[in-house]
């Protein structure tokens, strides 16, 4: 029976009733924890959307009005080059998200896993675009916002929000959302390269 159980646990077949995922040569991953990993990724990538959606919609909403001199004017996010970026950023990373939150529900539904490895890397690599070009966009926003919000004294930028303060809140809100974008792209990106790396491990059959 021991020289049997050996022989089983040789040919990479699972001792006892622990269900097992298999990824080929490259080694094994258990049942359960392909379940969490999978539900882990759908979440991250549902939120991701969700959030991106909801950021470029307040900025695409946000405008206000006001008469200065008895001149009126109206702030609009397409008057800042940098919240113009932020809402396109947000928009390809909603529609990304989308993408690709179907393909793990498809996984999931199908019982598919994911064992291409050129597959796996460009997940990964489009993560990483993704992830990079959310923070990039946000980081953008933000060093307006602060200027937009306390001016530059030394090249004599004046501050603006407290002329647009529903204005200005708004759009706080929506690069607060973006933020959590970017975060959730960041651990979107953690879980693909986890993902392609153990795609990558030692298993007992190939040494």
């Amino acid at each position: 029976m021991s020289q049997q159980g050996g022989a089983a646990a040789d040919n990479g077949v699972s001792p006892g009733n622990v269900p097992v995922c298999y990824y080929g040569g490259a080694g094994r991953v258990p049942a359960a924890m392909e379940r969490r990993v999978r539900a882990a990724e759908l979440f991250l990538r549902c939120a991701a959307c969700g959030l991106a959606v909801l950021a470029a919609a307040l900025l695409g909403a946000d405008r206000q009005t006001r008469i200065i001199f008895t001149v009126q004017k109206e702030a609009r996010f397409t008057d800042m080059q940098s919240l113009v970026f932020l809402v396109v950023a947000n928009g390809m990373a909603a529609c990304y998200s989308l993408l690709q939150g179907a393909r793990c529900m498809v996984s999931i539904l199908t019982g598919g896993v994911l064992i291409s490895r050129p597959m796996a890397w460009a997940i990964f690599s489009c993560d990483q675009v993704m992830a990079y070009f959310t923070i990039s966009a946000v980081a953008v926003a933000m060093e307006a916002a602060m200027i937009g919000k306390y001016g530059n004294m030394q090249f004599q930028w004046m501050k603006t929000c407290h002329l647009y303060k529903r204005f200005c809140a708004q759009a706080g809100g929506a690069v607060a959302c973006a933020v959590a974008v970017s975060l959730n792209m960041v651990g979107i990106s953690l879980v693909s390269a986890f993902n392609l790396f153990r795609l990558y491990g030692s298993g007992k059959g190939r040494k």
